[in-house]
């Protein structure tokens, strides 16, 4: 049956379209100010179970002192994973520079590189020198000059980023010192109405993404594992923390690719410290990363988010390629949340289908 558009109508469908436009052109414009708040309530999501735990268990009646207990624990984990990390890192520069020194000493019949660098100004002072007196020089010093200027740039935008982590890292504490009276009042906020929808969003949010962090967390966890043994059995050099490492960043999907920059170098320092060819040491572990990504892209994930998030696998991949590309980072985290969900409001209010969450 059609129905009547009147004036009355009209101006309402207006309006709301204003408003949402103006919404959106607000939360764009803030969007600096505000990802700091929601980062913080993500955190202070993510840590409210623990907050809890501690307070319920030693019968602290202080919540400030539970979220820093509990902050106190977060640091000390991540200061024993960067503890894994760093140090055999720098352990593995340090080997990189004594081979490198003995490579020079072998090529050069020097006693060290400074005595080679030398040798080689000495050599070549005749060009040295025409080449800081050509145009060539003074071109290239005032191309270089903008580059310093944008490299200042960027040193203060990473002193407002650490700023910015300190006011997240406030807004955190505030928001976990009062989580119970802000998650059962914010719904205030929207006309009576309104709150029934906005409730069984929220309560799908959340069921959402707690599937998500656990599923994804024991994906990362199994996929560290399987790296653990791979690179051990390989010896490589720094194997558990490399893998470590390689779980860590696939708590975002498909970002410990990223860890094949240092498996690179890795590799070369294995091949340089044995003997062996660089290739085939990089090619086994590339060989690994393919195995272990096969195994985790047709039996890990789909058994386990699969399960969780009720996503085909093809469909995980395009929402982590959609999501990323319209929000960077932060939409690789949010994507197969956000894509459940939308395909559960779908069903629920588009295809009227039955059994809206599964």
């Amino acid at each position: 049956m059609q129905k009547e558009i009147t004036f009355d109508k009209l101006v309402r469908w207006v309006g709301a379209f204003l408003l949402i436009a103006a919404v959106l052109y607000l939360l764009s414009y803030l969007s600096s100010v505000l990802l700091p708040f929601f980062i913080a309530w993500l955190f202070a999501y993510l840590l409210y179970p623990v907050v809890k735990f501690i307070e319920t268990k030693t019968k602290i009646r202080f919540r400030a002192l539970s979220i820093i207990i509990t902050l106190t624990l977060v640091l000390i984990v991540i200061g024993l994973i960067v503890y894994l990390i760093v140090p055999p890192m720098i352990e593995q520069f340090q080997k990189l520079y004594v081979i490198l020194n003995q490579w020079v000493n072998t090529t050069t019949h020097s006693n060290n590189i400074s005595e080679w660098v030398s040798t080689w100004i000495a050599d070549n002072q005749k060009q040295i020198e025409k080449f800081f007196t050509s145009p060539d020089f003074t071109d290239a010093v005032k191309s270089a000059a903008p580059k310093l200027f944008n490299f200042v740039g960027q040193t203060a935008s990473i002193v407002i980023s650490i700023v910015a982590s300190l006011i997240t890292l406030l807004y955190m504490f505030f928001i976990l010192l009062d989580y119970e009276y802000l998650s059962e009042n914010w719904i205030r906020i929207f006309p009576k109405k309104q709150r029934p929808f906005w409730t069984e969003l929220m309560d799908d949010v959340a069921r959402e993404l707690n599937n998500y962090i656990r599923g994804q967390g024991l994906v990362a966890l199994c996929m560290g594992i399987m790296f653990c043994i791979g690179f051990s059995i390989m010896d490589f050099p720094m194997a558990i923390g490399l893998g470590i490492l390689i779980g860590i960043l696939d708590l975002v999907p498909y970002l410990h690719t990223f860890a094949l920059i240092p498996t690179a170098f890795l590799a070369m320092l294995k091949a340089a410290s044995t003997g062996q060819n660089f290739w085939m040491v990089f090619g086994l572990a590339v060989g690994l990363f393919i195995v272990v990504q096969i195994i985790t892209d047709l039996i890990v994930t789909p058994k386990i988010m699969g399960k969780a998030m009720r996503l085909n696998p093809a469909i995980l991949l395009l929402s982590l390629s959609v999501w990323g590309s319209i929000f960077g980072f932060i939409g690789l985290i949010i994507a197969l949340p956000l894509t459940t969900l939308i395909m559960a409001y779908w069903k629920r209010y588009v295809t009227r289908e039955t059994g809206g969450n599964s």
